[in-house]
């Protein structure tokens, strides 16, 4: 195996999306490492910094006096009537794609009418992408998943009002 050969045996390994190979033959081993690739839709995550103000000093003025007190709040979580929607939700595990590729348009949207058999999106697993189709007519009120986002068996996916 000449210098040519282990140059096209890289290339061919990096296009396959191996991320490691170890090879041996004729008495030679290669081994052939490269980062993971990133996945569609993954990108690094952003480095946060907080910035804390510097802390002031406060001086006792003995003229003033300054009373405090501590008015209960109560949290209200308002929650939204979704009894009248159907849930669709996933019937594998895998990665949700709204669209078939990056520069395509999203299957459906808030406010598309669906019927049944309609592709609504795909959903990629062991690199096979298999597109969903719609089991329910109606028109689409919330996308419940983001693009490009890892999903288990039953996750619910969109809202559909029926009627």
């Amino acid at each position: 195996m000449n210098l040519e050969d282990i140059q096209e045996l890289i290339k061919f390994v990096a296009k396959s999306g191996a991320t490691e190979v170890d090879l041996e033959f004729d008495g030679i081993k290669i081994s052939i490492k490269s980062p993971a690739k990133k996945k569609r839709g993954e990108v690094d995550k952003p480095t946060t910094i907080i910035q804390q103000a510097a802390p002031t000093q406060l001086v006792e003025d003995p003229t003033v006096s300054v009373e405090t007190s501590v008015v209960p709040v109560k949290a209200e979580v308002i929650e939204e009537d979704n009894s009248n929607y159907i849930t669709i939700k996933s019937s594998m595990i895998g990665t949700f794609y709204r669209s078939s590729s990056p520069d395509k348009p999203s299957f459906v949207n808030v406010g598309d009418s669906i019927k049944e058999g309609d592709a609504i999106c795909i959903i990629e697993a062991m690199k096979l992408f298999n597109e969903i189709e719609s089991e329910v007519s109606g028109t689409i009120v919330k996308v419940l998943v983001d693009d490009a986002t890892p999903i288990e068996f039953d996750h619910p996916l969109f809202l559909v009002d029926p009627s």
